[in-house]
């Protein structure tokens, strides 16, 4: 039995968000993003026009649209939306990945007999689009891959149907960057020898582009050949992340104990980013010898960033640990989770640190979690 799987994305989903709340927007240039050293998290199809994309610094994006509207971002506005979206779509579908904040996979595989898939997914859309305001756009097809293409294709409040014996039609003319797994330096990589459409990508070797990029090198083939057996996985929404951390001796040391904390936010900002999650809410626990145990917490603009979360975190034990005894145990968490993308707070950060960000995940993924960190947090690193 072919598989029956829907992408849906919601269309400029921040800029979306933001139209809702403010009329004045539709049909101008809207840039979503930080200030002057920031970069654009979202912009619209009308910024999009004059070269305008996500990430590009907003210096350089004014340059490119100097008539455009810059908002600074509400990631609890569209952290709600996205809520109401997922609530809605879950009622009617079997199984629901949530990819990110602002686009699901559905498994609708032997549904036609009973509905028809097709109509299915229209109705779905028209219904987020009626209850919220939002346009979405989507795609039917037998994988992942080759849906997540198709609703690409669709944008904007588009919708296609990709069936099995159209699959690679299809892709051919495509360019390789629309395969999802193919970045800047492999598409710089694969253009240097003269494969920029997926028809021609698809007609190579497994073995040479394995040798060319590696172990990827199979499944980007399978990818540009419409092979995907991956599948879609139900959605759960994670609360929290934590951790604790117990003295072998009970310690006043302050120095190190700050040192201890640090680290742990390191950690657990690299853990949010590699699952793909911003929270919005800090809590630091401390345990005396006695064994008295206390919490306090914060809110903070949504973020991932271990800068922010790290200074967060050492405030709220500056407050907590008011008594002059030992403690046995501190610990952190991070609560108030969103799914997104967006690996760290983009309202807030330069172009310099999520380079620096990504350089350090880059090492953190290749060599270990604890092959490079803050020197704030070398205790707890070594633990």
């Amino acid at each position: 039995m072919n598989r029956s799987i829907v992408h849906m994305d919601l269309d400029t989903f921040f800029v979306s968000c933001e139209r809702l709340h403010n009329s004045k927007l539709n049909g101008i240039p809207v840039i979503i993003g930080g200030g002057e050293r920031g970069v654009v998290s979202s912009c619209s199809y009308e910024a999009r026009y004059f070269g305008v994309r996500s990430a590009m610094p907003i210096k350089m994006a004014l340059r490119l649209c100097p008539d455009a509207k810059v908002i600074h971002g509400d990631y609890e506005r569209y952290s709600n939306l996205s809520h109401t979206v997922t609530e809605i779509v879950q009622e009617q579908v079997p199984v629901l990945e949530k990819a990110s904040i602002d686009e699901f996979y559905m498994d609708l595989s032997g549904m036609d007999k009973f509905f028809g898939c097709w109509k299915w997914c229209q109705e779905i859309a028209a219904s987020v689009t009626k209850n919220t305001g939002l346009p979405i756009s989507f795609a039917l097809s037998t994988n992942k891959t080759v849906s997540k293409i198709g609703t690409g294709e669709a944008k904007p409040h588009g919708k296609l149907e990709i069936q099995e014996d159209s699959i690679q039609p299809f892709l051919n003319p495509l360019s390789i960057r629309k395969i999802p797994m193919v970045g800047n330096v492999t598409f710089q990589l694969l253009s240097r020898i003269g494969i920029r459409t997926i028809k021609t990508l698809s007609e190579m070797p497994v073995d040479v582009l394995q040798q060319m990029i590696g172990k990827n090198g199979k499944e980007l083939w399978k990818k540009a050949n419409g092979i995907d057996e991956s599948p879609v996985v139900p959605f759960h929404e994670r609360k929290s992340v934590s951790k604790e951390h117990t003295f072998v001796n009970d310690t006043m040391d302050l120095p190190m104990l700050k040192s201890v904390i640090s680290g742990m936010a390191e950690q657990l900002a690299y853990q949010l980013r590699q699952e793909k999650w911003l929270t919005c809410t800090v809590m630091i626990k401390i345990r005396y010898a006695n064994f008295d145990t206390e919490t306090k917490q914060a809110k903070v603009a949504y973020t991932a960033a271990d800068h922010t979360l790290s200074r967060v975190a050492l405030e709220l034990f500056q407050k907590v640990y008011h008594r002059r005894m030992r403690l046995r145990l501190v610990g952190l968490r991070f609560t108030n989770l969103v799914h997104g993308n967006h690996q760290m707070n983009l309202f807030e950060d330069t172009e310099e640190l999520m380079n620096l960000y990504q350089t350090m995940d880059k090492i953190k993924n290749r060599f270990g979690s604890n092959a490079v960190g803050r020197a704030a947090g070398f205790n707890i690193l070594k633990v």
